[in-house]
């Protein structure tokens, strides 16, 4: 569904406060996160930025990233700022001999939301996980917002804003959930094996690269056909909010979802992505918090589904 009047509402910058930087330097910064991230960044180019899960050993998401190269020594992870701390502390662990030194560099780096004209042309057309350098600033082309072009801007904190109309935070965190790409909070974490988000539908996983934490799990939901969730967008008329369960009307006593992400609506309701069972969206009547809450009407996937594909 694509909502009417989105290239006039979801048109130029917003600050991500939210969004914090995990900074991973040194001549083997890229061999660790490759052995340790869902996707290949042994091969990562400087034109191209990936999305990227961290997991446990069973291989449920405790962060999602999207990074890139500065430089081949020098690579940037943006992720939500409230499991910033706890991510940055546990990828430590791990780091051990290696040539590596990650740190909070969330000071050092402005992190905005470009949408529609305020994109430069370079990347305004450009494959989603393109990378575009702008002087010392970096762009990262999104998914788009029911066909509306967005990107990630990330520059040095001294940078300014980039130019560009002033975009509401709010109507940014809407077009989030409306591209259909969930990015990890704290009330979701290890909630999620990727595949329950289509990650790997959206770039966001390697089936080819080598081992990781949780690596088995993952491959064994993507090849034996053990998935039985996915990601939704959904729209209520009621507030949503990350990590309220989702139930089927038939099944009051069991919920058979969450709530991902989720976001006013400049037209009014709420909407979210959410994690379902596959046999309760099939079913429908689906409510927000308990049996009888708020009904959620979902919406198509903005994406094919690799399974579709």
């Amino acid at each position: 569904m694509i909502i009417q009047g989105m290239s006039q509402t979801l048109q130029g910058v917003a600050p991500l406060p939210h969004l914090g930087v995990i900074r991973a330097q040194g001549e083997e910064a890229a061999r660790f996160l490759h052995g340790q991230l869902t996707q290949d960044f042994a091969l990562l180019g400087t034109g191209e930025a990936r999305l990227a899960a961290f997991c446990n050993a069973k291989g449920r998401m405790l962060a999602s990233f999207v990074a890139f190269k500065r430089a081949p020594d020098d690579i940037l992870l943006v992720c939500s700022r409230d499991i910033l701390p706890a991510t940055l502390k546990r990828l430590s662990m791990f780091v051990l001999r290696a040539k590596a030194k990650l740190s909070d560099a969330s000071a050092e780096f402005a992190v905005y939301g470009l949408a529609g004209d305020a994109i430069p042309a370079a990347a305004r057309d450009a494959a989603a996980w393109t990378l575009v350098s702008e002087g010392d600033a970096r762009v990262v082309r999104l998914y788009p917002a029911d066909g509306q072009p967005r990107a990630l801007w990330v520059g040095p904190a001294a940078a300014g804003t980039p130019p560009g109309p002033a975009l509401d935070p709010a109507l940014w965190a809407w077009g989030e959930v409306r591209s259909g790409v969930a990015t990890l909070t704290a009330p979701v974490v290890e909630a999620f094996v990727p595949q329950m988000l289509n990650y790997e539908s959206v770039g966001g996983v390697n089936f080819k690269k080598g081992c990781y934490p949780g690596q088995e799990v993952v491959a064994r939901s993507q090849f034996r056909g053990t998935l039985k969730r996915r990601a939704f967008v959904a729209q209520a008329d009621a507030e949503l909010a990350a990590g309220q369960e989702v139930f089927q009307a038939a099944e009051p006593e069991q919920p058979a979802g969450v709530v991902v992400q989720s976001a006013p609506s400049p037209t009014g309701g709420w909407e979210a992505i959410v994690s379902l069972q596959l046999a309760a969206a099939e079913a429908g009547d689906l409510h927000a918090g308990s049996a009888s809450g708020a009904a959620l009407r979902l919406q198509d996937l903005p994406y094919l589904l690799l399974a579709d594909v």
